[in-house]
């Protein structure tokens, strides 16, 4: 049964297994280009589910997965689905001074619009690293063309968060909008609930109850994220890696796909442009 008639956004964050900000430690840059690449075929699988359920979505595309495999971003574009920025090489914009940010992010808007011939307007940084250390973020992705961003997470993480943030949508000057990742208010704290390990990790039902809070409670659209990896339990194993870091990347990668298939009859879903860039956050 869908929830009340508030569509929330599903976004895909395009990048590889050997990609992620928690193996950096584990797997050198200069690596990357000898590992076995998977995120073709997991995103043609995403698209193949999207295509079932009727289903429109945002796809932040890394720069670097976009050079090496333009007919991915073709076939997204194809779907329907909006085509945003996720950097060009995976790097997190507080590890970057302002040059680099601004380098990185403009590089990969510019291949991201060659490539598919459309207007990239969003972007989301790796792991969500914009926090109180680096709002100059913003100011950079104004410069460079884009009109909304999706990069904060409202939680204290041991790797990201900016737990004081606003929950939803809001301008960050002029020509800018922040949409950050949804949460769930308790208390005094707010609790992460739409996507990746922690939608891995929870059983389905709570995480249908948190997004049913606030489509019904807050009545704000959700914004929900995975990657294509989530859904490939028969990716290479990384080999020395801490046991922290290996509970979060495999848990459940065997049951992810089901749940998302389950997330998408349960909910109504859309792009980030049709649903931000059209509603009242966009005129306020």
């Amino acid at each position: 049964m869908l929830a009340p008639a508030i569509t929330n956004a599903l976004t895909i964050d395009v990048e590889d297994y050997f990609q992620v900000s928690a193996l950096a430690p584990y797997i050198r840059r200069d690596e990357w280009e000898a590992r076995e690449c998977r995120v073709e075929r997991n995103v043609d699988r995403i698209l193949a589910m999207l295509a079932e359920h009727q289903v429109q979505a945002t796809f932040f595309t890394l720069g670097w997965v976009a050079e090496r495999y333009p007919q991915v971003v073709r076939r997204i574009v194809e779907g329907g689905h909006e085509l945003a920025s996720h950097g060009y090489g995976h790097e997190r914009a507080s590890d970057l001074n302002e040059k680099a940010f601004r380098e990185d992010v403009t590089r990969a808007k510019l291949l991201l619009e060659d490539l598919s011939g459309r207007p990239v307007l969003g972007y989301r940084a790796p792991s969500f690293s914009i926090g109180t250390g680096n709002l100059w973020a913003f100011d950079e992705l104004a410069r460079a063309g884009y009109t909304y961003s999706s990069s904060i997470y409202p939680i204290k993480h041991d790797h990201y968060g900016m737990p004081d943030s606003p929950r939803f949508a809001y301008r960050v000057g002029a020509g800018l909008m922040e949409v950050p990742i949804t949460t769930v208010r308790m208390g005094q704290r707010n609790l992460p609930s739409t996507g990746g390990g922690w939608f891995r990790l929870m059983p389905y039902a709570l995480s249908r109850w948190m997004l049913r809070r606030v489509n019904q409670q807050d009545h704000e659209a959700a914004i929900f994220y995975f990657h294509p990896w989530e859904i490939d339990p028969g990716q290479p194993r990384i080999p020395g890696i801490d046991a922290k870091t290996r509970f979060r990347h495999y848990v459940n990668l065997d049951r992810n796909e089901a749940k998302l298939r389950q997330l998408l009859q349960d909910f109504r879903w859309g792009r980030m442009d049709h649903i931000f860039l059209a509603g009242p956050a966009a005129r306020s």
